[in-house]
């Protein structure tokens, strides 16, 4: 009778373990229902900024590789007045027209409308050696076979170093660009977003802009130690725009819960932190898997965002430069 009992039981555990299986398998893929928005098309009668590279510099700050980089100069930049700057990791992934972000298409539309200032954008991939594969959609975006992972996941100021001494420098060279640290944004995906923090962070007087999206604050290289760092230091001028979704890496590794490599609570963590040290700081969170699905979509919204202090607060209602859409040669 007993064996005829846990017979049952384990037919019972059986078939609950096939309906949670289907289930599973029957559950949609949230990034699905995540799509770009109209502020990511190319728009007719919106002025084209122009995409300038790839350019390569070598690298001081890690001996022996190189960066590429690329850079977006907005239909309306006058090289008289000095222009605001965004800078994204991972430049493959965000800067083309064609990608899952088309920051530079975003960029187009939000300048020509006056909901962000006239910047230039400077995209940059992680470095590599000159042996190794650039990283692309096609071939991933260097995580294993680039530098990416040291650079964008250290708790260290090497990478702030090749941004704000290398690479910013060389395109200052050849374009005017606003020497304000309010004027300076920074952003990335993943890994490229804990990167763009640790700019900001390493180097508030540089950047004060970070636009972060699934943001790796887990254990990769310690990241997850930021929201204890930032309760105990003292508070710093940057503002903040954090987004991340509950389908996110949420921490099994090899079969076992760890809280540090739980991608959507070390976001929360962050969100924590920041709001009870005061920071100006915003945060979404979305449904989405790790990626750039949910970020993507809500890019737009994101810079606007981060950039409000770009729209000027004029009521005069005869002022109709601030009334009018921002196209090039007109006074910016």
């Amino acid at each position: 009778m007993k064996s005829g009992i846990v017979a049952l039981a384990f037919l019972a555990g059986v078939g609950t373990t096939l309906v949670v299986a289907q289930n599973q398998a029957q559950k949609p893929n949230p990034d699905t229902f995540y799509k770009l928005g109209p502020d990511s098309q190319v728009k007719e009668g919106v002025p084209k900024g122009e995409i300038k590279g790839p350019f390569m510099l070598p690298s001081t700050a890690y001996p022996g590789t190189q960066h590429t980089y690329w850079v977006y100069v907005p239909a309306q930049y006058d090289a008289k007045k000095a222009a605001s700057l965004m800078v994204f990791q991972d430049g493959h992934a965000h800067i083309g027209p064609d990608g899952g972000f088309k920051a530079s298409v975003v960029m187009d539309n939000l300048i020509f409308r006056r909901e962000i200032p006239v910047m230039l954008g400077i995209f940059i991939n992680p470095g590599r050696t000159p042996q190794q594969d650039e990283p692309s959609a096609q071939r991933g975006w260097g995580d294993g076979f680039t530098n990416r992972g040291q650079e964008y996941n250290a708790l260290d100021d090497k990478y702030a170093r090749v941004v704000t001494e290398e690479i910013v420098p060389e395109v200052e060279k050849s374009y005017n660009i606003s020497k304000d640290p309010e004027q300076r944004g920074i952003g990335g995906t993943s890994s490229g977003a804990i990167a763009a923090f640790t700019v900001a962070w390493e180097r508030p007087n540089s950047f004060r802009k970070v636009l972060s999206i699934v943001g790796s604050f887990t254990n990769i290289r310690g990241g997850h130690q930021y929201p204890d760092i930032i309760e105990k230091a003292k508070k710093k001028p940057i503002r903040v725009f954090l987004c991340d979704g509950r389908n996110d890496l949420r921490g099994v590794r090899n079969g076992k819960y760890d809280a540090t490599w739980d991608w959507y609570l070390q976001n929360v963590r962050m969100k924590d932190a920041l709001t009870k040290k005061g920071y100006d700081l915003n945060y979404t969170w979305g449904m989405n898997n790790h990626g750039g699905s949910f970020g993507g979509q809500i890019l737009p919204d994101m810079m606007r965002w981060l950039w409000r202090d770009a729209q000027k607060d004029i009521t005069d209602p005869d002022d109709m430069i601030e009334r009018s859409l921002r196209t090039p040669g007109l006074d910016h």
